[in-house]
C-alpha cells in the first residue's frame, strides 16, 4: 500500500528534554496504526508532532510525498482530525458540536444538514442531536467527539487514548463500532494507547515506543509473537499481565 505519511530522522524536544527520536516510520493509506508504550515514552509527542502542535527539532514529516513544513498550518490541518482523551465539547447542542468544524471550513448549510445526521447515525448518537454537551455521559461525549472528527472526512485521523476514561462495557462497544467504521471508510488512522487489547482489536499494525524511541513495528501477530528485543518482550509481558488482571476485574 502507498504511504500516506513518511517520517524521517525525527527529533522532538519538549522543554529542555528530547521527548522523541524516530529514525523512520511509514503510515500506509487506509491502515490503523496503534502507537503503544508506557507513560512518558513519547507516544502523544508523536501524535502532537503529526498534528503540527509541537515543533520539530530535526527531521521531516512527508504527507503524500510532500514535506508538511512547506505549507501553512491551516492548510495542513484541513487534512487531519484529532480526537483527544477528553472530548472537549462546546457547551452547545450535539448537532452544533459536530457541525462546528464544517462551519469553520465554510461548508454550505445544505451539506452540513446532510453530513451531520449521517455521522451521528454512524456513531450511534443520532437520538442525541438536540441534547447539550454537558448532559452527555462519557461514552456519549466521546462518540460525539468522534463524529465531529469523522464528519470532516479527514485524510488522517489522530486518536490520543480516546477510550482510557471509559468504563469497560462502554469502551468495548465503542471499540467495536469504531473498528467497523474505520474499516468501511478506509480512514488512515494513528491510534495512541497503553492498552494492548485495544491495540490488537483496532489496529492493522502496532508500533512499540520505549524510552522515546521506536523499537518495533509490525502486525499484532508479528509483534506479540516475535518481539525483537528483550525490553520489548518485557514491556509486552508486563502489559499483557496488567491487562489480564484488569479484564479479570471487569
Amino acid at each position: 500500500m502507498k504511504a500516506l505519511v513518511e517520517i524521517h530522522d525525527l527529533s522532538v524536544r519538549r522543554g529542555k528534554v528530547v521527548a522523541l527520536q524516530l529514525d523512520r516510520l511509514q503510515i500506509r493509506e487506509g491502515e490503523v496504526l496503534a502507537i503503544v508504550g508506557p507513560n512518558g515514552a513519547g507516544k502523544s509527542t508523536l501524535l502532537l508532532a503529526l498534528a503540527r502542535l509541537l515543533k520539530l527539532e530535526a527531521g521531516d514529516i512527508l504527507f503524500n510525498g510532500q514535506p508538511v513544513r512547506s505549507e501553512p498550518d491551516k492548510v495542513y490541518r484541513r487534512r487531519i482530525a484529532l480526537v483527544m482523551q477528553d472530548p472537549l465539547l462546546f457547551d452547545t447542542s450535539v448537532f452544533d458540536n459536530v457541525a462546528a468544524g464544517l462551519r469553520f471550513r465554510g461548508v454550505s448549510k445544505a451539506e452540513i444538514r446532510r453530513r451531520v445526521p449521517l455521522w451521528l447515525e454512524r456513531l450511534g448518537v443520532a437520538h442525541l442531536t438536540g441534547r447539550r454537551a454537558g448532559q452527555l455521559s462519557g461514552g456519549e461525549a466521546q462518540r460525539v467527539s468522534l463524529a465531529r472528527a469523522m464528519v470532516l472526512e479527514p485524510q488522517l485521523l489522530l486518536l490520543d487514548e480516546p477510550f482510557s476514561a471509559l468504563d469497560p462495557p462502554t469502551c468495548g462497544r465503542l471499540l467495536d463500532d469504531l473498528g467497523a467504521l474505520l474499516k468501511n471508510t478506509a480512514t488512515t488512522t494513528i491510534f495512541v494507547t497503553h492498552d494492548l487489547f485495544e491495540a490488537e482489536q483496532l489496529a492493522t499494525r502496532i508500533a512499540i515506543i520505549l524510552e522515546n524511541r521506536l523499537r518495533q513495528v509490525g502486525s499484532p501477530q508479528e509483534v506479540f509473537e516475535g518481539p525483537v528485543t528483550v525490553d520489548v518482550a518485557q514491556f509486552l509481558s508486563h502489559r499483557a499481565s496488567t491487562n489480564g488482571r484488569a479484564a479479570g476485574q471487569k
